[in-house]
């Protein structure tokens, strides 16, 4: 199933989108669901009680026209973050390949719908792009044993962009958190795909343009440490509930590795993005 959100920012309302392509159809979920989030995902009757209503046709179609898509999943527990998890991206960017997954978090107010306007920050010089694989969790996760038990906790993947203020991340000092936790700087979208439906993770090709310009272009496939792995990792340093989102690293292409003078965003560029069979983003950027 494809879930989302649609409407105005902190009342948006569940919907699922039915067939592809110009021919696809957003449906009304608030009759059967309170909301996309992790005690959703986590309910198997919940999720039921959704195919059945597909299966009996009784959803009522949404006018999308003007109609905003909101981020996919409300109510964030956490986002945790795997940087340099593609070995292209490691290379432009002349680090070693980790031993063990790098972590860092980002708050879930940075959180926006897909096609968002995204703020680029005050003072920030160094403002970077990266089209990522989000993984949604759907069962609580702690000590697991293997990258298959990581797998079984994924309720469903979505496009993600962690956005990046690189002079802040690397060159002030501390951890990277202060250059990854500006507003709006994770936009998430358009949908939440569900697990059944993406029966390879690492197999989905991710794009970036910027003005027009494809920036990046790889696969998961490229993953130094897989989708299921990166969740059994995770979880023997904090448990992982419901509701809880891994971006899972971004793959060469990134402002920060290209040649001087690198062309960080500034407000008026337009970026868009997408994973394969997970959704296209659009955002217009200007000045915070």
């Amino acid at each position: 199933m494809k879930l989302l959100r649609v409407g105005t920012a902190g009342s948006e309302r569940p919907a699922l989108l039915e067939g592809e392509g110009d021919g696809a159809t957003v449906r009304d979920l608030s009759g059967v669901v309170n909301d996309i989030d992790g005690a959703l995902l986590s309910d198997p009757d919940a999720l039921e009680r959704i195919r059945a209503a597909v299966r009996a046709g009784t959803l009522p179609a949404l006018d999308s026209a003007g109609l905003r898509i909101g981020p996919p999943l409300g109510r964030i527990g956490k986002i945790v973050c795997i940087g340099l998890n593609y070995h292209d991206h490691a290379r432009e960017v002349g680090a070693p390949i980790p031993d063990e997954p790098i972590l860092f978090l980002k708050n879930p107010d940075t959180v926006v719908g897909p096609h968002d306007t995204v703020l680029v920050p005050r003072k920030s010089v160094k403002t970077d792009w990266e089209v990522e694989i989000a993984v949604v969790i759907g069962r609580t996760a702690r000590y697991l044993d293997s990258a298959e038990e990581g797998l079984a906790c994924v309720a469903g993947y979505a496009t993600s962009h962690d956005v990046s203020e690189r002079e802040w991340q690397i060159e002030r000092g501390g951890t990277w958190d202060k250059g990854k936790n500006c507003d709006t700087f994770n936009p998430l979208g358009p949908w939440l795909v569900t697990a059944d439906e993406v029966p390879d993770p690492q197999a989905l090709g991710l794009r970036l343009w910027v003005n027009g310009e494809l920036k990046q272009e790889g696969s998961t496939g490229d993953q130094i440490f897989g989708i299921g792995e990166v969740v059994r990792y995770v979880s023997q340093f904090m448990t992982l509930y419901p509701g809880d989102v891994i971006n899972t690293g971004t793959p060469a292409g990134v402002a920060m590795g290209q040649p001087e003078p690198k062309p960080y965003l500034r407000a008026g560029d337009v970026v868009e993005l997408e994973v394969e069979g997970l959704g296209r983003q659009r955002q217009e950027l200007k000045g915070a």
